[in-house]
C-alpha cells in the first residue's frame, strides 16, 4: 500500500474501502473481508447507518486498531457546533474506538462554520487525527482556509472519467488539501467498464478497466475508496501498484470528461438537492 501525507503530517492510505449503501451483518462481513484482503482504510459516514456494523468488524479483525485508518462524516442534520460535537461522540461509541483518523463534513449544507469549530476542538483534543470536508467548492474552500484556525486537510469529491473536475483538483492540491474521489467507477454508469478507451488501455497493460481507473486517479495525486462486496474483487482493486499509465493514455482518458455530475449538485447544491439532503434521516 502507498500513502499520502496530509498537511499535518498524518499518513493516509491512497486506497481505502468504501461502505456506502450496505448495513447489518452484510456490512460487518464486507469490512472483515476488506481488512483480510489488505485494506487498511475504511470509509463510512453517519448517513450510511452502519458505523456500529463496522465497529463490530474492526473488533473481530486480527489487525490492530492503530494499523487502520478510519474515516466517518458528519451528516447535514448535525451540521452545527453542538450537532457536530454530538455526532463525533456518537461515531466514536458506535465504531468502538477512542479516536477517529479522519472526520469530514459531508455536505456544505447547514451551519458548516459551527460544525467545523467542533471538529477543530475534537482535533486539538486528540479525538480526531485529521479533519476535512466533502463536496466543497473552491470558493467555499477559500473561505474555510482563510477564516478558520485549521484548514481542511482533505476534500472528498465526485471524481471519475466522466466528471474529472481537473481545475478544482489542481486548486485544492495547490492549497495543500488532499483530494479523495468518491464513486471512482461512476457506479457503473455509462457502461464505464466497457468503455472502448479504457478497455484498450487495460489491454495494453494486461489489466482490467477498474485497475486503469484507479491507476488514473492515483497518478493524478487523488486517493479513492472503491467498493465491492466480493472478496476477489476487493483484492483485485488493490492490484494497481505495479504499472503506470503513459502520458498519452492519461490524455485519452481526459477526453472522456463530460464536465457534468452523475449524482446531483454535490459542491453547489440547488434547492431540490438541498431538500433531498435534509429529507434523508439518520437513526441514532
Amino acid at each position: 500500500m502507498e500513502f499520502r501525507t496530509l498537511a499535518n503530517g498524518v499518513k493516509m492510505p491512497v486506497l481505502g474501502y468504501g461502505v456506502a449503501q450496505v448495513q447489518g451483518t452484510e456490512a460487518t462481513q464486507a469490512v472483515k473481508d476488506a481488512i483480510a484482503n489488505g485494506y487498511r482504510m475504511i470509509d463510512t459516514a453517519v448517513i450510511y447507518d452502519n458505523e456500529g456494523d463496522i465497529g463490530r468488524a474492526i473488533a473481530e479483525s486480527d489487525v490492530d486498531r492503530r494499523d487502520l485508518f478510519l474515516t466517518t462524516k458528519v451528516w447535514v442534520q448535525d451540521m452545527s457546533y453542538e450537532g457536530a460535537k454530538a455526532s463525533v461522540s456518537r461515531s466514536l461509541e458506535l465504531l468502538g474506538t477512542d479516536y477517529l483518523d479522519l472526520v469530514l463534513l459531508h455536505h456544505p449544507i447547514g451551519d458548516i462554520w459551527g460544525a467545523w469549530r467542533a471538529l477543530e476542538e475534537a482535533y486539538k483534543a486528540g479525538r480526531i487525527r485529521a479533519i476535512g470536508v466533502s463536496n466543497f467548492s473552491p470558493a467555499l474552500m477559500t473561505q474555510f482556509v482563510a477564516l478558520n484556525d485549521i484548514a481542511p486537510m482533505v476534500n472528498q469529491i465526485e471524481n471519475h472519467p466522466f466528471h474529472q473536475q481537473a481545475d478544482k483538483v489542481t486548486y485544492f492540491q495547490e492549497q495543500g488539501i488532499l483530494v479523495e474521489a468518491w464513486a471512482p467507477f461512476a457506479e457503473g454508469m455509462h457502461d464505464v467498464f466497457h468503455s472502448p478507451i479504457l478497455t484498450k488501455i487495460a489491454e495494453n497493460h494486461d489489466k482490467e478497466v477498474g485497475h486503469v481507473i484507479l491507476r488514473w486517479l492515483l497518478q493524478r495525486g487523488i486517493s479513492t475508496i472503491p467498493k465491492s462486496m466480493k472478496p476477489a474483487r476487493m483484492a483485485s482493486n488493490l492490484d494497481v501498484f505495479d504499472f503506470e499509465l503513459t502520458t498519452d493514455e492519461m490524455a485519452q482518458i481526459a477526453t472522456m470528461n463530460t464536465g457534468e455530475t452523475l449524482f446531483g449538485g454535490s459542491d453547489d447544491p440547488d434547492v431540490a438537492h438541498v431538500q433531498k439532503m435534509l429529507n434523508w434521516t439518520v437513526t441514532h
